[in-house]
């Protein structure tokens, strides 16, 4: 399992997303932390996780800007 903080990138965080998604095998845990602003990014991010072929695991609201998303390598 790893974790990603993703938050200094704003609103472009969604190419290093798929990046780091891309590297990951069979079975591993990830978890992205980013900010979201208007909320778009949310389900932008859970799309981006199944076209990845990831299992979507958790997604939670952090705090007031922040949100966290666990997601499964199928």
């Amino acid at each position: 399992m790893k974790r990603y903080d993703l938050r200094h990138l704003k609103t472009e965080f969604e190419p290093r997303m798929k990046e780091i998604l891309g590297t990951h095998g069979a079975g591993e845990v990830a978890i992205f932390l980013f900010e979201i602003g208007d909320f778009t990014p949310i389900q932008k991010s859970a799309d981006l996780v199944k076209e990845c072929g990831y299992e979507l695991m958790n997604s939670l609201k952090f705090n007031e800007v922040d949100w966290t998303i666990v997601a499964k390598k199928a």
